[in-house]
């Protein structure tokens, strides 16, 4: 597995997730359909600060996810999902066998911020095998290259697939990266998560 040598214990699995154009149904019918013993789960959604916090609540209230707005420095713990506020970059650190939120007010990366990107690239760093990734609906092409870092860091990635997707501009970049494992309809990407951590 690979974590930061030297770091201890290693932390549990991660699941990272991102989205943009259609996003905000595509990950109520992934939340939703994911069960408490999910591992911690960060999002980045494109979506400006003065709606994020009423998003996270209408996730909270779905399914066994909690879902609550990253303030940073929060563990990341199982069972619960960590959405990106919309003035802020996301990122995931590491603190001994815990993995924690980070945020970050630099620049916008693909025009935008939070950026899918800089969320796949900490994990793919920080988290390497122990992540899932996992892009969803949306315009443009942010996450592609993270996705990718990610894949070579030995994580296993998906995609929704264009038949579901409002807009495959996201997935579709990522799958011709070859950043992709697998790619799925929106109705059953939590399923194949879940079939994934099941298999190790």
């Amino acid at each position: 597995m690979n974590h930061p040598a030297g770091a201890g214990a290693p932390a549990g699995p991660l699941i990272a997730i991102g989205a943009s154009t259609g996003g905000t149904e595509a990950l109520k019918e992934v939340i939703a359909r994911l069960p408490a013993q999910a591992p911690g789960i960060v999002i980045v959604q494109h979506m400006p600060a003065a709606f994020t916090p009423s998003f996270a609540r209408r996730l909270d209230g779905l399914g066994a996810i909690r879902v609550v707005e990253a303030h940073g420095g929060e563990p990341i713990r199982p069972g619960h999902a960590y959405l990106a506020p919309g003035h802020s970059h996301l990122v995931v650190k590491r603190s001994g066998a815990v993995w924690q939120t980070g945020l970050m007010r630099s620049e916008p990366v693909n025009r935008h911020r939070p950026s899918v990107d800089v969320l796949f690239h900490s994990v793919a760093r920080e988290a390497g095998s122990r992540a899932i990734g996992v892009i969803l609906t949306g315009m443009g092409k942010d996450g592609a290259l993270g996705m990718l870092a990610m894949r070579r860091a030995g994580a296993w990635n998906i995609g929704q697939d264009r038949g579901s997707c409002v807009v495959h501009g996201m997935p579709r970049e990522a799958a011709l990266l070859d950043a992709l494992d697998e790619e799925a309809p929106l109705d059953e990407i939590a399923a194949r998560i879940q079939a994934r951590l099941r298999r190790g």
